[in-house]
């Protein structure tokens, strides 16, 4: 059964969501081209990344769970676009949902969180980069303002094959 707007909190993620996050991420790692990592994570290794994502500043994690269990149902954050300084002002979004949570509306509520807790961070544009195909990714990117602006040709290989990835932006 799919959970209501009701039963789904959306706050900051913590310390305390690490194993849950690792477990999700993993599986988008292990049974999908959603990410091209290759390799399952474990938590220690995660942590970084985690830790990367304070509750103030331009790179946010947002973490839905269920109400009552705190079971995590998915993810949103804010990262760098790139390492050099020019860049500051652009972040990096991405969604995860758990397969098992019933994705109906709780990749709209964190993308929703994450986008008002960047309001005020004085960001000039985010980028999301969608392995093709995802149909359901570029709908929810393009209800929340992205616009496609290219896409980079066979630039992953996994699971014995070649995907592109549409790059998507949206004014912050």
């Amino acid at each position: 059964m799919e959970p209501s707007h009701a039963e789904v909190q959306v706050r900051p993620g913590n310390e305390g969501d690490l194993v849950a996050l690792t477990d999700l991420y993993n599986h988008y790692v292990r049974e999908t081209a959603v990410t091209f990592d290759t390799t399952p994570f474990t938590p220690a290794e995660r942590r970084p990344w985690l830790l990367s994502h304070p509750v103030d500043g331009p790179h946010r994690l947002m973490v839905a769970t269920a109400a009552g269990s705190g079971r995590v149902l998915g993810y949103a954050s804010s990262g760098p676009f790139r390492a050099k300084p020019a860049y500051a002002t652009s972040v990096e979004t991405t969604v995860y949902v758990a397969p098992d949570a019933g994705r109906r509306g709780i990749g709209t509520l964190l993308y929703q969180a994450l986008f008002d807790a960047l309001a005020d961070e004085g960001l000039h544009r985010a980028y999301a980069g969608v392995a093709q195909p995802n149909a359901a990714s570029t709908r929810l990117h393009e209800r929340f303002g992205f616009r496609y602006v290219g896409t980079y040709r066979e630039v992953g290989h996994k699971f014995g094959r070649w995907w592109d990835v549409a790059w998507h932006e949206k004014e912050l």
